[in-house]
């Protein structure tokens, strides 16, 4: 049985995790899911508390009657997996929680076929990534495309620069488009979905045979070519994962 008064989440001891567990699974609400992720994945960290709540995840995302609710728990439990490594004191802990893992990999992939949700999507499909252990991709896919804007720097000048992919079109700049609509703009060159390899082949060709048309459009995107609009330096966008968001 877990002590959770000898683990510790983002503001202290953990033993308020299980009651927090079962209010979810008696009254998923959106005020509860909220708390449980400030606790265990703050901003993207996470605590001896967060693995320790993974098989009450996983039985949420196995078993809960509503598909939602489902899913909120799989995006939990990958953004706790994907941040595996900064717990390195506590050992291989992939291997320790294998058997979850596997449940939450195949929960992931069921819903990715089913949800109509754009943003779930993309989520889905970073959680994916996530329990494959791919490095990057499992922790960073899915902040650009969600909010359709990536912040990175020019691999060249170093200038930063918002790649934009999405509602505001399709360029990068070094300019605040939010805010100025006179900023110099350089268009994104789509990747030819031909020429797509790897991952990106991977991901591009699942959008598409999940009916997630858009998505796959965003990625030749993603894949494709930039300029920094400083110093005029091509990039490929993918190539700057790792120091985006």
């Amino acid at each position: 049985m877990t002590d959770w008064s000898q683990l510790s989440h983002a503001y202290g001891s953990a033993e308020d995790i299980p009651a927090l567990l079962d209010r979810i699974e008696a009254d998923p609400s959106d005020e509860h899911w909220s708390a449980l992720w400030s606790a265990l994945c703050h901003q993207g960290s996470v605590y001896s508390a967060s693995f320790a709540a993974l098989p009450r995840l996983t039985a949420i995302a196995a078993t809960a009657a509503d598909p939602k609710e489902q899913v909120n728990a799989v995006h939990l439990a990958a953004a706790i997996v994907a941040g595996a490594d900064q717990l390195n004191g506590l050992g291989d802990l992939r291997a320790q929680n294998a058997q979850d893992i596997a449940v939450l990999l195949r929960r992931a992939n069921e819903h990715l076929r089913t949800v109509p949700d754009r943003t779930d999507y993309i989520y889905l499909l970073e959680a994916v990534l996530a329990f494959e252990g791919v490095p990057v991709w499992g922790e960073e896919l899915a902040c650009g495309l969600v909010n359709e804007e990536y912040q990175t720097s020019c691999p060249r000048c170093e200038t930063d620069l918002f790649v934009a992919i999405g509602e505001y079109g399709h360029f990068s700049t070094s300019g605040d488009y939010a805010l100025h609509d006179d900023v110099e703009r350089a268009p994104l060159r789509p990747a030819d979905p031909g020429d797509l390899h790897g991952i990106g082949l991977r991901l591009h060709s699942l959008a598409l045979g999940d009916g997630q048309g858009e998505v796959a459009t965003a990625l030749t995107y993603l894949f494709g070519g930039a300029r920094c609009t400083d110093c005029g330096a091509d990039f490929v966008v993918a190539d700057r994962m790792g120091e985006f968001c």
